[in-house]
């Protein structure tokens, strides 16, 4: 692994654990939570500034490319987008029907509700968050071990990596089919912004799709969804 991968690794590990330099101020501060917000959008956003400073070579040749290359990566985008929601209803489905795991991630259920208090933590959701994931899971972790196996292994470990880096192991296998469709994106375009496009396509829509629901309604889709689902399995 090349050195600027190394350190867009590190720079995202190191994101990851800053909130415990913030545990000093934590007494004195009086709105906790929008410390918190504040926080999490400063660290996101700076971490993403050092690393596309450490990649900013291959920044600098995105803005190269001719009004040819960019049609084939909107074409591309939008197929993606399309793909990753068909992957991530599918480990879905599957999760429900033979894993019989219940729908409903609650690490999407946190975020989203701390982007109803604060929404400007939407942009860490959207914008920042698949940017910065996208340039450590797919550029620098999987594209080094691409050189190493062939697709499916790299695509795999990577997209586990990726899941597991998100603390829901109980849908592990939707973070991982999403990581895995993200992979094949990036290697058939050989453009990491498709894989970021996508990504930011799909959180972009879970976003919408919660904010536009209220709470309780979401509750009671999910109840039916799970009696639906002891149904079907034979509960």
């Amino acid at each position: 692994m090349s050195k600027k991968y190394i350190y867009v690794i590190v720079t995202y590990v190191v994101m990851q654990f800053s909130s415990l330099l913030a545990l000093p101020f934590l007494p004195f501060i009086e709105d906790r939570h929008a410390f918190s917000v504040g926080w999490s959008v400063s660290t996101f956003a700076l971490a993403l500034l050092v690393c596309i400073y450490l990649l900013r070579d291959e920044v600098k040749d995105f803005f190269q490319m001719r009004n040819k290359k960019i049609g084939s990566i909107v074409l591309w985008s939008v197929l993606g987008f399309i793909m990753v929601m068909v992957a991530q209803y599918v480990a879905v489905f599957i999760e429900m029907l033979v894993l019989r795991i219940p729908p409903g991630s609650e690490n999407t259920m946190n975020l989203m509700g701390i982007a109803r208090q604060s929404p400007i933590f939407i942009i860490i959701i959207a914008l920042i968050g698949p940017i910065l994931e996208e340039l450590v899971f797919r550029k620098a972790i999987f594209g080094t071990l691409y050189k190493k196996m062939n697709f499916f292994f790299a695509a795999l470990l990577s997209g586990v990596i990726f899941a597991a880096v998100h603390m829901d192991f109980d849908h592990l296998l939707i973070y991982t089919a999403v990581g895995m469709v993200l992979a094949f994106l990036y290697v058939e375009t050989k453009r990491i912004i498709v894989p970021i496009i996508a990504h930011m396509s799909m959180n972009s829509v879970a976003v919408i799709a919660q904010l536009s629901i209220d709470p309780e309604q979401i509750e009671e889709q999910m109840k039916q969804i799970n009696d639906l689902m002891f149904i079907l399995i034979g509960g």
